[in-house]
């Protein structure tokens, strides 16, 4: 009986230093697999939520408040431009972006200041298109224009974070109009001798490429005096408070 008892103590000793390391060896292992496992998630995560955020970051949402800014702006850009249909009888090359020039760029570079995302540009064009085509139908190319402008400035800077980035885009928005212009009316509208003293200007042989040049070069420039009074005028609108990003 005696050697049965130490026999069976011996069996139950064994069997409980069994359990015990695989209880150890089950522990190593859970430790072993926590440390590497989320080491991987977690790169996953900071990696997903990288490019989460850049997306998130280029791709805004627009609310409301937005929408309304925008309008505004481009209210106030056809209010001040009610006057188009009176440019339209002088005989000139590009009267009507230059004399469109600054309007077109003032307010459009207030609302990309306010807003910053990408698009708004494109929206404060295309609701201008949409209104100026019963006053002058070329000018449906403005919509054209604007996604153009818009295009080319968030290659350059990806966003309009900064400043200067609604300064080139106010720009080069209206003298890109004049290219297409220039287009329609020498491959795309047939000629009957009843246009409009500036519309005729575009056909060709109307005016020489010193004064096309000079022109172009002249909206230009009255289009970046506008961007930075533009710009000048939304900070000023900043700093008082009364326009926040």
């Amino acid at each position: 009986m005696a050697d049965e008892e130490i026999k069976t103590e011996e069996e139950t000793s064994e069997a409980e230093d069994l359990a015990s390391e695989l209880i150890s060896n089950s522990e190593t292992l859970e430790k072993e697999t926590s440390n590497e496992i989320p080491e991987e998630t977690t790169s996953e995560t900071e990696e997903t939520s990288e490019q989460g955020g850049k997306k998130d970051k280029f791709f805004k949402k627009y609310k409301i408040r937005d929408i309304v800014f925008l309008a505004i702006m481009t209210a106030c850009t056809l209010v001040l431009s009610a006057f188009m249909p009176l440019l339209v009888n002088v005989p000139c090359y590009g009267i009507i972006q230059m004399g469109l020039g600054l309007q077109f760029s003032i307010f459009p570079v207030i609302g990309m200041m306010k807003v910053r995302k990408p698009g708004c540009l494109f929206f404060q064009s295309a609701v201008l298109a949409i209104f100026l085509v019963f006053m002058f139908p070329p000018m449906a190319f403005i919509a054209v224009c604007g996604l153009l402008a818009e295009v080319v400035t968030l290659l350059i800077f990806r966003g309009y974070e900064s400043d200067w980035s609604c300064v080139v885009a106010g720009t080069i928005y209206m003298p890109l109009s004049l290219p297409f212009m220039h287009l329609y009316y020498n491959f795309m509208y047939t000629v009957d001798g009843t246009e409009n003293a500036a519309v005729s200007m575009y056909i060709s042989g109307n005016a020489s490429g010193g004064v096309i040049a000079g022109i172009t070069i002249a909206v230009i420039a009255i289009c970046f005096v506008g961007s930075l009074i533009g710009m000048f005028i939304a900070r000023e609108l900043r700093k008082a408070g009364v326009l926040k990003d």
